[in-house]
């Protein structure tokens, strides 16, 4: 059983939001697990508690309703394939036949026609789920959700061959994987589609978008590791998370690993900002809308992690706060020392013409629905 941890109230400039559709989405996404039976009876019956479909409505809390509830199906059926293949199944500590598996799944998302793993629940609600995407989302759109599923595959099977040996990443490897096996790029494609948009290729490319998106899903996935922490390490095998990494690669207690994980969060998190505002003063209506939702998806993890019965643990309750504070530990604009992702410091000005409060209002003018909880 590993350490109690303390978490404090993280950093937030960005304004909580949801959809003022959520319970019905939340209704919804409960009945699609059951008609397609995601996970044994015992992971559906919990993971229909969590919450999942209030998170993507507040991923999306101004989105198309049909999109929003997409998500939510979608986002279940990832913790279905995480948490019944990877976490608690022999498949997450063995890559080659995790590796055939999820290359299965993968030609069920390519071609849901195809006749590979009839009868198979995960295969079947993955089927539903490619066929709405092409109804609501492009050709270009669906291949780039494709695409980002292929490199979450591939980044869980990475992690399984941790798993198996027992060991752990260094930062830099760890942090590179994190921007691929928490998923959060599966989802980027869908917040264009929940509003009826399609980044031309010459922004969504762009090297600077690309690092916005990026430190959305740094963000995001620290977070995730720093709420998960208490669940995780509670568990009866191997877990990795962004705290034993920090431990293991300064040799620091617990207590100060998750204060190095919160200023290293909030130091990314004080650069999207600035770049979200230098972005958009050049960028399109379509950019600005995207630049919004990668803020919202942050504010969607941040209030679902801190609420959901996944992570609070009731039965053994986890120490997280109940709120967010307005101020970060760290906000300086020297690069983190971790190489894979330093170069992201080089993107923006270094001016003091938009501190902090100017890239909260300029986020907030872009379309921030109001305070909802």
């Amino acid at each position: 059983m590993g350490p109690e941890l303390t978490v404090p109230p993280t950093y937030s400039p960005l304004p909580p939001a949801v959809h003022p559709r959520h319970l019905e989405i939340e209704a919804r996404t409960t009945a699609w697990a059951e008609r397609f039976s995601i996970g044994s009876d015992e992971l559906r019956g919990r993971l229909v508690t969590h919450g999942i479909g209030g998170f993507a409505a507040r991923i999306l809390p101004d989105g198309r309703e049909e999109v929003v509830s997409l998500l939510a199906d979608f986002v279940l059926w990832l913790f279905g394939v995480d948490d019944g293949y990877c976490e608690e199944s022999d498949l997450g500590h063995d890559p080659g036949e995790l590796t055939g598996v999820l290359h299965r799944l993968l030609r069920v998302a390519q071609n849901p026609e195809s006749p590979v793993l009839p009868g198979d629940s995960l295969a079947e609600g993955l089927r539903d789920l490619r066929h709405r995407m092409s109804r609501y989302g492009t050709a270009g759109q669906t291949a780039r959700w494709i695409d980002a599923l292929r490199e979450y595959f591939f980044s869980v099977v990475w992690e399984a061959s941790y798993r198996r040996s027992g060991t752990v990443p260094s930062l830099p490897d760890y942090t590179l994987m994190r921007l691929y096996d928490g998923a959060t790029s599966v989802v980027l494609p869908m917040l264009e589609m929940g509003h009826g948009y399609e980044l031309q290729p010459h922004e969504r490319e762009h090297t600077s978008v690309r690092a916005a998106a990026e430190m959305a899903s740094f963000i995001i996935t620290w977070d995730n590791d720093i709420f998960s922490h208490h669940k995780e390490s509670r568990g009866e095998g191997y877990y990795l998370n962004v705290l034993r990494v920090l431990q293991n690669e300064y040799g620091t207690s617990p207590d100060e690993a998750l204060t190095t994980a919160i200023a290293q969060r909030d130091r990314v998190m004080t650069l999207f900002m600035r770049l979200s505002t230098h972005l958009r003063q050049q960028g399109s209506p379509q950019l600005r809308q995207y630049l919004h939702n990668l803020g919202t998806f942050i504010r969607g993890s941040q209030d679902w992690g801190i609420t959901s019965r996944r992570y609070t643990t009731p039965e053994d309750p986890a120490r997280l706060p109940s709120t967010l504070c307005s101020t970060p530990t760290d906000d300086s604009r020297a690069p983190l020392d971790i190489p894979v992702i330093s170069w992201w410091w080089g993107l923006v000005p270094d001016d003091d013409a938009a501190p902090h409060e100017r890239a909260e209002a300029a986020h907030t003018s872009a379309g921030a629905m109001a305070a909802t909880t």
